[in-house]
């Protein structure tokens, strides 16, 4: 039996909070605790202590052609415990990233892309012969606690001249399969119009890059969230930031807040190269963004918690409760005001640095930003 007790630090709320480990679960949660004698300790004085934190669209598949990263470098050393690829792989080549997904420390999961091959060019989808659903559920039959979704990009430099096809496709496949597999959809130039996109999607499916700032965007031409856009949030639509390189306006962001059209989820679109040249960086760069835009820091962690694990059916993480994998993510927040920057290069000062400390994998402590 192997016993890690963290203790001294703090929920979102500011409330006390201790943790008790065992085996690689969360045996006990509460202020203090009563430990066996001789249990190691993790001292989180002056940190939060969240569940592990889910990042549920990255790019970490080391040997994808355009969009590509270690899994552990946006991972664990950055404070998230658990990522989801989103769509770098195919039925082609899935299995390639499950093996790497095995040596990584950091959980992995993926999405699934309806493209055969995933993206080893921009234009995945402009040639529908890329689709197989024989291949697709094969894959999905060999994989199923690896592939917790499916991935489709539906935007003019993906698509070509197919316009909604590959939606009408992948909803199809989603419907056929026997396991119920959620449903991203990567949205971005036109055409499809963003209308025809949403007119093809259901509640429960995910809108990714929902706040970017191009114009087929969800801000319409007078400067508000569009009314096919709010009916659609309203019956269930899932928002997910996916913020990347091109893929995030404060504008946008900030008008959607004020519409009331939350994320409920917060994710970083991050690879290897937004990673090092920003204007990503890290996911707790993009809670940074989330905090200065006013939202609370009590709003923001469900985004990277609880409701990616609903969504994507991960049913033992995103809850510092017992019984539940011993994922957290230990991190402090500082006022230290910095310049941040959006996709459409605007700047703004963002008032709160959030750092993290340690990663808890399956109750293994890592330092965050070291290598393991």
């Amino acid at each position: 039996m192997t016993e890690l007790y963290i203790h001294n630090g703090r929920d979102v709320s500011g409330a006390p909070v201790a943790v008790l480990i065992t085996d690689g679960v969360i045996a006990e949660v509460g202020t203090e605790l009563t430990v066996p004698v001789g249990c190691p300790t993790l001292d989180a004085q002056g940190c939060y202590i969240t569940a592990g934190w889910i990042d549920d669209h990255t790019h970490c598949n080391a040997h994808a052609a355009l969009y590509y990263d270690d899994a552990d470098a946006i991972g664990y050393r950055t404070g998230v415990t658990t990522v989801i690829d989103a769509g770098s792989t195919g039925a082609d080549n899935v299995a390639d990233l499950y093996q790497q997904a095995h040596r990584a420390a950091t959980n992995v999961y993926a999405l699934l892309n309806i493209a055969r091959t995933g993206i080893v060019a921009q234009d995945e989808l402009a040639d529908l012969n890329q689709l197989s659903f024989s291949a697709l559920r094969t894959a999905i039959q060999r994989y199923p606690d690896f592939i917790v979704g499916l991935k489709v990009r539906v935007s003019k430099s993906v698509v070509g001249d197919n316009g909604v096809e590959p939606l009408r496709v992948a909803k199809q496949y989603q419907a056929d399969l026997t396991a119920q597999l959620p449903l991203m959809v990567h949205i971005g130039s036109n055409p499809p119009e963003l209308a025809a996109i949403i007119a093809l999607m259901r509640p429960g499916d995910v809108l990714t890059h929902c706040f970017n700032g191009k114009p087929n965007g969800i801000v319409n031409s007078t400067g508000e969230v569009a009314q096919y856009v709010r009916k659609a949030y309203q019956k269930g639509l899932i928002f997910d930031v996916g913020h990347e390189t091109d893929s995030f306006s404060f504008r946008t962001a900030a008008l959607a807040r004020t519409a009331h059209l939350f994320p409920q989820t917060l994710s970083s679109d991050i690879y290897y190269r937004n990673r090092l040249n920003g204007p990503v960086y890290s996911l707790a760069v993009c809670v940074e963004k989330l905090l200065l835009l006013g939202y609370r820091l009590e709003e923001i962690i469900p985004m990277i918690t609880t409701n990616p694990a609903r969504i994507f059916k991960l049913t033992h993480k995103g809850q510092l409760c017992r019984g539940y994998d011993a994922d957290l993510t230990i991190f402090q927040t500082v006022t230290a005001p910095q310049v941040v920057v959006d996709s459409t290069g605007e700047e703004r000062i963002a008032p709160t640095q959030v750092i993290p400390t340690y990663s808890v994998i399956a109750g293994r402590v890592y330092t965050c930003g070291v290598d393991k």
